[in-house]
């Protein structure tokens, strides 16, 4: 008897334990299918919000738009400005968002150049951008436009942009933007082709900075929890200075 009572406590003791690991497993199980589920939903919910900015299309209506000194440009469909007036450098693209959110423009560098993928694979250091001064907003599935000026006299880009469009050489323009959160940074180089008196925009690559992106082999950029203004910072510049009283963009 003693034996017997020795061994229904052991298997007690042996199916208590039993149950318990099959608890845990379905317990563990559980969770990981809840991460993944919350990871799945989370990425669907930031393509809800992602922009992605193009030229507009030809079809697309004439656009215009003033700068903070009252000079006025306007860009139909597919097409942008490259002024150079008075000694100040005019820029500005007429853009689709073809993206499911919101694009808050951030910050944009310009260098005159074709800005071929094959020749200069990368986007501009970061610091090297400058902040844009005015909000400039571009809606989902619709136009809006960006613009950008060079008015200081000492600053060397000026001078290299000026005489480039007035050779009506191509400018390229690296544009900084986010979703309105101010997360899912992308690069979006628009190039500013001349022909004749118009200056046509085209677009060639995308640079994602948050995650990896279409491409394999991309290098990630950092956590997605750092917002474009973190970002700038970060890489020692500052968003919000300003063009002196120009309020379009840093110079």
């Amino acid at each position: 008897m003693l034996v017997m009572a020795a061994d229904w406590e052991t298997v007690s003791s042996l199916a208590t334990g039993a149950g318990t690991l099959v608890l845990a497993v379905a317990t563990f199980a559980a969770v990981r299918s809840s991460n993944r589920s919350a990871r799945v939903a989370e990425v669907a919910l930031r393509e809800q919000r992602r922009p992605l900015l193009t030229p507009s299309r030809i079809a697309d209506p004439e656009q215009r738009m003033m700068f903070a000194d009252r000079h006025w440009v306007k860009s139909a469909g597919g097409q942008g400005t490259a002024e150079h007036i008075d000694g100040s450098v005019y820029l500005a693209i007429s853009l689709r968002n073809v993206g499911n959110g919101i694009a808050v423009c951030q910050a944009w560098v310009a260098t005159p150049s074709l800005g071929l993928s094959l020749t200069d694979p990368q986007h501009a250091p970061i610091d090297r951008f400058r902040p844009q001064a005015r909000d400039l907003y571009i809606p989902a599935g619709d136009v809006g436009m960006w613009q950008g000026v060079l008015r200081d006299r000492d600053d060397p880009l000026r001078a290299t942009l000026a005489a480039a469009v007035d050779a009506s050489e191509p400018v390229t323009v690296e544009l900084l933007y986010s979703d309105l959160l101010g997360g899912q940074r992308t690069v979006t180089r628009f190039t500013l082709l001349p022909k004749a008196d118009v200056w046509y925009a085209s677009m060639s690559r995308h640079w994602y900075l948050d995650w990896d992106g279409p491409r394999p082999g991309a290098a990630a950029g950092p956590p997605l929890s750092m917002t474009a203004e973190e970002l700038l910072r970060s890489e020692g510049v500052d968003p919000g200075a300003e063009a002196g009283t120009d309020g379009d963009a840093a110079s």
